[in-house]
């Protein structure tokens, strides 16, 4: 599996973006890579496609990105046709026809769109300045590879949420996530190495990363990707499977066999998964 850490770039056209996304599916492609997980709001980059007015402009670029929706899904389907490999695709602020706003990640495999997560819990910056909601509802994908989850940034710091995606099977809980202090990254990766403890199973971050001045959404973004699983028998001893180097683009690439998580479930250390319920 590989996971993104994602620069936000100034694209002056459509095409400027696809051969962006394209590039990076491939170079994940070529490394061994079976499942990519993009970073949150990282689509909300193409709001530069119409100029500096909307890029500029945090309501006004929601209802022009959301334009593109359909051609970037399309883009995301081809990819995994073409390459075989499963997408957790970088999340877009999207206009639903009641008026509201949600986080949505999109989950594409090689067979086309398997369903997308809306983010549940929304951080103070989408409440108070952006509108964005919350959404409903949450869903674990049957795929290949295991039974894969999503939890949208600032939900991995909620351990309720990722329960209930672990009470319906999740051997592995996808975590696209934004944010623009080290102090959020921080945030977020205890979060999700916390999560993998309590659930012993396996998390994965993408963030976005670097300097985007002309984007009140993306101006600043600050993390490292990183792939977690329980620090048990049979796993690193501090958890870490993999992790890349802070605000660093590029890959974080780790070999996960997910039986493994059945087989520290019944017989690790500790049995975290087990004794839930005993707390």
């Amino acid at each position: 599996m590989a996971a993104a850490a994602w620069p936000v770039d100034w694209h002056d056209d459509w095409s400027s973006y696809a051969a962006k996304l394209t590039a990076w599916v491939e170079q994940a492609a070529s490394g061994g890579a079976e499942l990519l997980v993009f970073p949150e709001y990282a689509t909300m980059e193409l709001a530069s496609v119409f100029g500096v007015g909307v890029a500029a402009d945090l309501g006004l670029q929601i209802g022009r990105v959301a334009e593109l929706a359909d051609e970037i899904d399309d883009l995301h389907a081809r990819l995994a046709a073409r390459t075989g490999i499963h997408i957790v695709a970088a999340t877009l602020a999207l206009p639903l026809p009641d008026g509201r706003v949600v986080n949505r990640s999109r989950f594409f495999g090689p067979d086309g769109l398997l369903g997308h997560q809306d983010k549940l819990v929304m951080t103070r910056f989408e409440r108070e300045q952006w509108n964005v909601q919350a959404g409903s509802g949450q869903r674990v994908f049957d795929t290949p590879l295991g039974r894969i989850g999503i939890a949208v940034c600032y939900d991995v710091e909620f351990p309720l949420v990722v329960r209930r995606l672990v009470e319906a099977g999740a051997d592995l809980v996808a975590v696209p996530t934004c944010t623009d202090t080290e102090a959020g990254f921080w945030r977020v990766k205890i979060g999700a190495m916390a999560r993998a403890l309590e659930s012993q199973f396996v998390t994965v971050t993408a963030p976005t990363v670097g300097l985007a001045p002309w984007s009140p959404a993306l101006d600043e973004n600050r993390g490292a990707a990183g792939i977690y699983g329980p620090p048990d028998r049979g796993w690193p001893a501090n958890g870490i499977l993999a992790e890349g180097a802070m605000d660093a683009p590029g890959w974080t690439f780790a070999d996960v066999d997910l039986e493994r998580v059945r087989e520290v479930r019944a017989n690790g250390q500790v049995l975290n998964h087990r004794h839930w319920d005993e707390q």
